[in-house]
């Protein structure tokens, strides 16, 4: 499957000036939402990253996504693996689990993205998670920007990646976009204004 042309069949591959939600700066941005605004292209994603969860012999119980990017993601494959589906969301800046959701003393729970770029968002809702008596034992995203080792990929793990290293993390393809620090970048320097397309400040 050739998840980049997949992307860029949707528009969802975006090149100019964008700032990231690190706050870094890159000239190019997925927009994940694009690919799953189609119910057939969310569905054949998913299945193919259940697939690899399948063979990998990870046992899940509930997949779990942190709102807002994760939502739509989360909730195809949780369909694809026949699990349940929960999602945390920020309340007051704060990751939290509401609306009635549960997670029970043990409970096996895969967080999924629809991009991993360092994993932070992922593991906030991971730590709200442990905090309620469950067990992360894998991460799963659509794309995984290369700052993280996926299963079956040579990325190799780079500082910033917040994932935990004892547990998989499985994505369909790495997108490794140059990004730049907001005081020296290049595309700043030649005058053009950087943008934030993203669910955050937009």
């Amino acid at each position: 499957m050739d998840i980049k042309k997949i992307y860029m069949d949707a528009n969802a591959l975006l090149e100019g000036h964008f700032k990231l939600s690190s706050g870094n700066h890159s000239q190019f941005y997925l927009q994940s939402a694009k690919v799953l605004e189609n119910p057939r292209t969310a569905k054949l994603l998913a299945d193919e990253l259940a697939k690899q969860i399948r063979a990998s012999g990870v046992k899940i119980d509930t997949v779990c996504a942190p709102a807002l990017g994760g939502l739509i993601a989360g909730f195809a494959l949780a369909q694809a693996l026949d699990c349940r589906y929960i999602f945390a969301e920020r309340v007051d800046g704060k990751m939290s689990i509401r609306r009635g959701f549960e997670v029970t003393q043990g409970e096996r729970v895969l967080l999924c993205e629809d991009i991993i770029t360092t994993g932070g968002s992922a593991m906030e809702a991971g730590e709200v998670v442990k905090s309620l008596g469950g067990e992360i034992v894998a991460v799963a995203a659509l794309a995984n920007r290369g700052f993280c080792k996926r299963e079956n990929s040579d990325v190799t793990t780079k500082p910033n990646c917040k994932l935990p290293q004892n547990i998989p993390f499985f994505a369909l393809a790495d997108f490794t976009f140059e990004i730049h620090s907001p005081d020296n970048c290049p595309l700043c320097k030649d005058g053009n204004e950087a943008i934030k397309p993203g669910s955050r400040g937009n």
